[in-house]
C-alpha cells in the first residue's frame, strides 16, 4: 500500500470527521469565557515572532522568526526546489534533500545538504555538501566522488538568488 494512498485515506477520514462536527452548537455560557481571558493574558508562545513569516517586516537582514538569514534560507529552498525535500530546519539552518535520480542518468543519484551558518548575507554563510552514488554491478548503490566545484557552483547559485531576492525586496 503506497504512502500516498494511506495519506489520502487518512485525510479523507479526518475531513469527514471534522465536517460531522459542523452541526454541533456550543453556547458561550458553556465555555465560561475563562479560557479566552487566560489566553489573552498569557501572550504568545514565541513572543512577537511569526513562524510563517521567514524574514518578513521591514528588516533588511531578514532574520525575523528564524536563526539564519531569511534571504539565504528562501534562496536555498528555491534553488533546490527540483529535488525532493527530506527535512528543513529554519532555526538551525539545515536543509536536507532526499535522493534524486535524474531521468537522463538513471544509474546515479544525488543528495544535497545545505548549511546556512549565519544571519548575514555573506559568501561564508552558506555551505553545500553533495553526495553522489552510482549503481554497481549487483544493483547496489556505491558512493562516488563529486567535483569540489560542484558544491561551490551550487553555493554561488544560492548566493546569487539570495542577492536577487534582497534587491527585489528593497526595490518594492
Amino acid at each position: 500500500m503506497g504512502v500516498k494512498y494511506v495519506f489520502c485515506v487518512s485525510a479523507t477520514v479526518l475531513l469527514l470527521g471534522l465536517t460531522a462536527c459542523e452541526g454541533i452548537k456550543l453556547d458561550r455560557a458553556e465555555t465560561g469565557g475563562y479560557l479566552d481571558e487566560e489566553r489573552k493574558k498569557a501572550g504568545k508562545l514565541f513572543g512577537d515572532i511569526n513562524l510563517l513569516d521567514f524574514g518578513g517586516g521591514d528588516k533588511d537582514n531578514a532574520n525575523s522568526g528564524i536563526g539564519v538569514n531569511g534571504h539565504l534560507w528562501r534562496a536555498s529552498l528555491d534553488t533546490l526546489s527540483f529535488l525532493p525535500l527530506s527535512s528543513a530546519d529554519p532555526f538551525g539552518g539545515v536543509i536536507i534533500t532526499d535522493w534524486y535520480a535524474p531521468p537522463e542518468s538513471p544509474g546515479e543519484r544525488f543528495k544535497v545538504t545545505v548549511y546556512i551558518l549565519g544571519q548575514e548575507l555573506r559568501s561564508d554563510a552558506v555551505r553545500v555538501s553533495i553526495f553522489r552514488q552510482k549503481r554497481g554491478d549487483r544493483a547496489e548503490w556505491l558512493d562516488a566522488n563529486t567535483g569540489s566545484n560542484t558544491s561551490t557552483s551550487l553555493e554561488n547559485a544560492i548566493l546569487t538568488r539570495a542577492r536577487e531576492m534582497r534587491i527585489s525586496r528593497s526595490d518594492g
